[in-house]
């Protein structure tokens, strides 16, 4: 193949993923019902975050800051300083998996990967690998409860799974009005509530765990300026501090991470 035609070809699949780029962005914002609330955000204070990071899972335990990026090669684990984003412990993630979402459990820190099928499993303070749990499909999301790990594939079903085997106990299906609500990726369990970032778009579903059902939408739209915000930066990492009340959202290669409070903003 010439070079003009390898460059021709390179630019028909830009845009061609441009287009579908664009109608998954549009779809997405179609699928939310007009009868649900939605909440909008105040912003309480702004940190430095590493704009390198692919940002999958975001998590705040015992006042620490966790974070898991993705990206096959690029993929790892980290313990972050809120306060400067410094990234003071790193574990890089095997180039033959894309890491995806993270959570703490009791000493543990699991993490799913996109298409490997499988969650590793780190001890959290030392970050050395403690074994691999297998699961079927994708990956994306995953928090917990009380008893449980909740964790998403991109699919409308959340799945409940034992935090020592992976083995699901139960699954919902994640509905908004009558329509089944998908590309729900990055999650956090906040006060009795699922909160998920709705993939490619700027809102975050509040789901109840127990029927699957949309209770309403965070809209963070505006929340990084679209000077700072890279093409592929999309919205992705929701972390929760219980122990101060506080909740914390960034992007995929954002400059800031966001402390916010929500406000009411209606429908």
């Amino acid at each position: 193949m010439t070079d003009n035609r390898i460059v021709r070809s390179v630019l028909v699949l830009v845009a061609i993923f441009t287009i579908v780029s664009t109608f998954t962005f549009g779809q997405a914002a179609q699928e939310l019902p007009v009868n649900l609330p939605v909440s909008g955000y105040q912003v309480v204070k702004v940190f430095p975050h590493d704009s390198n990071a692919f940002t999958q899972g975001l998590e705040i335990s015992d006042g620490v800051l966790y974070e898991g990026t993705g990206l096959n090669g690029r993929s790892s684990i980290r313990r972050v300083k809120l306060e400067t984003g410094e990234v003071l412990q790193r574990r890089d993630v095997p180039a033959q998996h894309f890491g995806e979402g993270i959570t703490i459990w009791k000493s543990d820190l699991i993490e799913l990967t996109w298409q490997s099928e499988i969650a590793i499993v780190y001890d959290k303070a030392t970050f050395d690998e403690r074994r691999t749990l297998k699961y079927g499909g994708e990956g994306w999301g995953l928090t917990h409860d009380s008893t449980s790990l909740i964790m998403s594939d991109g699919t409308e079903w959340l799945r409940f799974l034992d935090p020592t085997t992976f083995a699901e106990r139960r699954r919902v299906r994640v509905v908004a009005g009558t329509a089944p609500l998908r590309r729900l990726n990055e999650l956090e369990y906040v006060k009795g509530e699922v909160l998920a970032n709705i993939w490619t778009t700027d809102y975050v579903a509040r789901i109840a765990p127990d029927s699957g059902r949309v209770l309403g939408y965070i809209d963070l739209s505006g929340l990084l300026s679209g000077s700072e915000r890279p093409s592929d930066g999309v919205l992705n990492g929701i972390a929760y501090d219980a122990q101060r009340d506080r909740l914390f959202v960034t992007g995929k290669l954002w400059p800031k991470l966001f402390e916010i409070k929500l406000t009411s903003k209606g429908r």
